[in-house]
């Protein structure tokens, strides 16, 4: 992506983050000389000659066996260049993927008709946000075709292949590198607070349904995009969570009803209309050439590896993500048993849910502009909370700070990945912009104060008072996410 710039009366291109090449090889496909290109499984751009291939893929493997003459265990994870930097990434044993991201560059005109001169923003490239890119691709290709192992077991290379190249050609084209950033790395997930009342609700109709509909294995409750029940694993959910929310929910957004308008009341639960329809599977179970095909994820890979249908049904803004063996054929019986079941009592809940948060937001009052904006991220449990972000998308991270800001944050966080204790770190920006990282018991806090004439003191007080502010939220958030795992654990 290109964004001009006026400076000095002449304008300049800046170029941001963007994809070079991806590739995926395994040195034991063509260990003899001659056989090089058995070891290229994937590539991409596919326009790329073969020698060229080969040569990319052999500097690769020869750069990760040099790095574990030093490290046995641990080899290169990335290699910085003037113009680009390369990621690795080991998936499985033997199984390397690649990406190569170019990094920002300014392109500046100059005078007398000279060619332009181009600076490379190399230090702009944080390791950490994109080498978790690299692992999320392989995390979401294993989510929907399991392991590379289990497909090569299964057909040999050509299954392997085709496999990735299904998936991969399209999925490489949902990056959008220059929207990476703090919260890729942490690959969180959003957890909605709730009452304990309207919680219960949701755990009983959750327990109804499974009762009712025995084919269903594992079941997952969301509600404006944020996560509420779940009896998944953490790391099959985490994957999962971002799927839907980045890819299949911004697909079928549309104008969502409020609770408060909702026809649909308790007291009227007899009635069987509803506002319930299927994200994947049927688009309309009235059409009598509907389509019953559900789309397949694979979860438990390390132990049972289990193969399943993804069933995702919506009422309003709530969403239930139903999984069913993937061995159990799936009818047009099946599916109008469930939309008959879920569709009234989802919306009732999607209504319930609704007029709950508004109650609740009329009670604390209108929302102030805090001095302040944070990020916060528990390892234990993935939640996740920023103010910083406005939205995030696959393709878009609208923040209310500056980008070098959010560079800012990324540092200190590959400060904390080096170490293991608890640590504080305090840095006054050039902006005048404080900002504050701390990490503590598994727990992450990034904290942007704008104070300009805020000395160091100061500001270590402000971040303590907002520890003791952002209490009741967390206390909330936790409750919330307790109640999730007691339940998931049941």
């Amino acid at each position: 992506l290109i964004s001009p710039r006026m400076a000095s009366g002449m304008q300049e291109k800046q170029y941001t983050p963007s994809l070079l090449s991806f590739f995926i090889y395994n040195p034991k496909f063509g260990p003899r000389e001659g056989e090089e290109e058995k070891k290229i499984l994937f590539y991409h751009p596919i326009e790329i000659e073969k020698n060229e291939k080969i040569r990319n893929v052999g500097l690769c493997e020869a750069i990760v066996q040099f790095t574990r003459t030093f490290s046995p265990t641990n080899p290169a994870k990335s290699l910085h260049t003037q113009k680009n930097r390369q990621f690795f990434h080991e998936a499985e044993e033997n199984y390397w993927m690649v990406m190569v991201v170019r990094n920002p560059m300014v392109e500046k005109p100059n005078k007398d008709g000279k060619p332009p001169t181009v600076e490379y923003q190399e230090e702009e490239i944080i390791d950490s946000v994109y080498g978790s890119v690299l692992q999320q691709c392989y995390c979401m290709y294993k989510l929907f075709n399991g392991t590379f192992s289990r497909a090569f077991e299964a057909g040999g290379v050509e299954l392997l292949t085709q496999k990735l190249e299904k998936f991969f050609y399209r999925y490489l084209q949902t990056l959008h590198l220059q929207s990476c950033d703090l919260l890729d790395v942490f690959g969180g997930i959003s957890f909605f607070p709730l009452d304990k009342m309207t919680y219960l609700k949701i755990q009983s109709f959750v327990n109804r349904v499974e009762e009712s509909l025995s084919l269903v294995k594992y079941t997952a409750f969301l509600y404006n995009d944020q996560l509420i029940w779940s009896g998944l694993e953490q790391d099959d959910m985490r994957i999962l969570y971002k799927y839907l929310t980045t890819s299949l929910f911004p697909r079928h957004s549309e104008p969502e009803l409020a609770g408060r308008d909702s026809p649909l009341r308790p007291e009227v639960a007899g009635n069987l209309l509803h506002y319930g329809r299927f994200l994947t599977g049927p688009a309309n179970l009235k059409d009598p050439d509907a389509k019953f095909r559900f789309p397949r994820i694979f979860v438990n890979t390390e132990d049972s590896y289990e193969e399943l249908h993804l069933i995702v049904y919506k009422a309003m803004t709530a969403a239930v993500c139903f999984m069913v063996n993937a061995a159990v054929d799936l009818n047009r019986e099946f599916c109008e048993q469930l939309d008959s079941l879920v569709g009234p009592q989802l919306t009732l809940l999607a209504s319930d849910i609704c007029e709950q948060f508004n109650i609740n937001r009329r009670i604390s009052g209108p929302e102030k502009e805090p001095q302040f904006k944070f990020i916060y991220f528990n390892h234990m449990n993935l939640a996740e909370k920023s103010t910083i972000h406005m939205r995030k998308t696959a393709s878009v991270s609208l923040t209310s700070v500056h980008p070098d800001l959010m560079k800012i944050l990324g540092d200190i966080n590959c400060d904390f990945a080096r170490v293991n204790e608890d640590e504080e770190i305090i840095v006054k920006a050039m902006t005048d912009y404080w900002v504050v990282g701390k990490k503590s018991d598994q727990r992450e806090l990034y904290v942007i104060l704008n104070q300009k004439n805020a000395n160091l003191i100061e500001v270590n007080e402000e971040v303590k008072r907002l520890d003791m502010m952002g209490m009741d939220y967390f206390t909330t958030l936790k409750l919330s996410i307790v109640q999730v795992l007691l339940t998931a654990s049941v």
